[in-house]
C-alpha cells in the first residue's frame, strides 16, 4: 500500500494540512488538495492520482458527484466525515469511511479497504 498518490478533497484548510502530514508520514504522496466539487472534477480530468479522500460535505455540497465520477474512472475513494451523514447513494454504499478527527492509525486501513474494493 505504500507510495500511493492521493487526491485530498477537503474544504477545511487545517484538516487538509493535517491529513497531508499524516499521508506524508505514511510514505504516500499528495497529488493535490482541492476544496470544492468543481475543483475536484477538474483534478479528475487532470489525473495523476491513485486514490481520493473525499470530505462528504464541501461548502454546502455533497461529494456524491465526485464519487460518481471516480467510480466511472475506476478510481478508488474514501469518504471522510466528522459527523452524521445521510446514507450515500447505493452505488457508493460500500465505500470506506474515515471518521474525523483523523488518526494516523485509521488512514492506512481505510486506504487498503478502498483499494481492495476497487473503485469505491
Amino acid at each position: 500500500m505504500s507510495g500511493r498518490s492521493i487526491l485530498i478533497v477537503e474544504d477545511e484548510p487545517l484538516i487538509a494540512m493535517m491529513l497531508e502530514d499524516f499521508l506524508d508520514s505514511l510514505g504516500h504522496r499528495v497529488a493535490g488538495t482541492v476544496d470544492s466539487v468543481a475543483e475536484a472534477m477538474a483534478k479528475i480530468d487532470e489525473g495523476g492520482f491513485d486514490i481520493a479522500i473525499l470530505d462528504v460535505h464541501l461548502k454546502g455540497e455533497h461529494a456524491w458527484p465526485i464519487a460518481d465520477r471516480l467510480l466511472q474512472e475506476g478510481l478508488p475513494f474514501i469518504f471522510a466525515t466528522g459527523g452524521h451523514i445521510d446514507p450515500p447513494p447505493p452505488a457508493h454504499a460500500g465505500a470506506p469511511v474515515l471518521a474525523k478527527p483523523y488518526t494516523i492509525d485509521a488512514i492506512e486501513p481505510a486506504l487498503a479497504a478502498a483499494c481492495a474494493n476497487g473503485a469505491g
